[in-house]
């Protein structure tokens, strides 16, 4: 089989700054979901000898091997590309449907309203809405930060139109993709027994007991159970909190103890606050969740970009 150069694997800022041509990456991707160049050419319509030169093309195009030829299957940067063409096909697709609105009238009379829960996806929320802001300049954006309890609702009561969660709701009428994976953390305050632990970590077991903030009664339980790591701990402080600077006053205070994800600590610092591992407790993911069958292709627009992205950055991080 034949090696593949190390300029891969390929990132987005590879795509966009490369004159790619649709065509190719579609008879690209319908190369590698049918396994066979032939029935590649059927469903898209053209013939092998075009389907075949269209792959070479691309593989000259970014200078590595996309395909191995027998069998038919991605290289390493194959299956990477392959992610990419999906999105930028997805993205073109929407914006094709935007434009075919425009023409027939339609008109835009709200921004794309993009509500954030913390800090979001930690460095991937601004990239996503940079990344937006300059594919989409004539679009406007009005930016909400939700509550702890608004990780669902939001979207279903039609005040935002994509929102940064965690963990991904349980609501039928809403869908999430994956952005970020991190190991998880507490907040304790400096004086607590468990601060000295920040290098080293402790476990779900260790946390059972600390005075975790509490919750209005209306939080969805994902996030409660998220929050308080499947109820984990049974005690609760006498603070109430709905956001994380709430969640710190507290901490700081001496008053309670709060979790979140690995990022956290790099977005609030605050002095009197420890940021302790835990070890043992299973990765969380942050999501980008929209309303499900949402047909307005600036979600789908912004929706492909954020996916796009969170493939460059990695699965995993923190």
């Amino acid at each position: 089989m034949t090696g593949v150069p190390r300029r891969c694997p390929l990132t987005l800022e590879d795509m966009t700054s490369s004159p790619l041509d649709l065509r190719l990456l579609s008879s690209f991707l319908a190369v590698v979901e049918e396994g066979h160049f032939g029935r590649a050419a059927a469903r898209l319509f053209l013939s092998p000898p075009a389907v075949t030169a269209h792959v070479r093309r691309l593989e000259s195009d970014l200078a590595t091997p996309l395909l191995y030829r027998s069998p038919v299957a991605p290289t390493p940067a194959g299956e990477r590309l392959a992610g990419h063409a999906r999105t930028l096909l997805a993205a073109s697709a929407a914006a094709l449907d935007d434009m075919a609105e425009l023409a027939h009238g339609v008109g835009r009379t709200r921004p794309l309203r993009v509500g954030i829960m913390g800090h979001g996806s930690a460095e991937l929320t601004p990239a996503s809405i940079n990344a937006y802001r300059r594919a989409r300049p004539e679009v406007p954006l009005e930016i909400s930060q939700l509550d702890f309890t608004e990780h669902a609702s939001a979207l279903v009561e039609d005040r935002v139109d994509v929102a940064f969660v965690r963990p991904t709701p349980d609501d039928d009428r809403v869908t999430a993709d994956v952005l970020t994976t991190e190991q998880r953390i507490v907040a304790v305050p400096t004086h607590s027994a468990l601060a000295d632990a920040h290098a080293t970590g402790v476990t779900v077991a260790d946390v059972a007991d600390l005075p975790f903030v509490r919750v209005p009664g209306h939080t969805p339980r994902p996030f409660t159970d998220y929050l308080y790591f499947d109820e984990a701990g049974s005690r609760r402080g006498p603070d109430f909190a709905v956001t994380p600077q709430e969640v710190l006053t507290s901490v700081i205070m001496g008053r309670a103890a709060g979790s979140g994800l690995k990022s956290f600590a790099r977005y609030y610092a605050w002095p009197g606050a420890v940021f302790v591992p835990v070890v043992d407790a299973p990765w969380e993911s942050s999501y980008l969740a929209v309303r499900a069958n949402d047909d307005n292709p600036e979600v789908r627009i912004f929706r492909a970009l954020a996916v796009a992205l969170a493939r460059d950055l990695g699965p995993r991080i923190g």
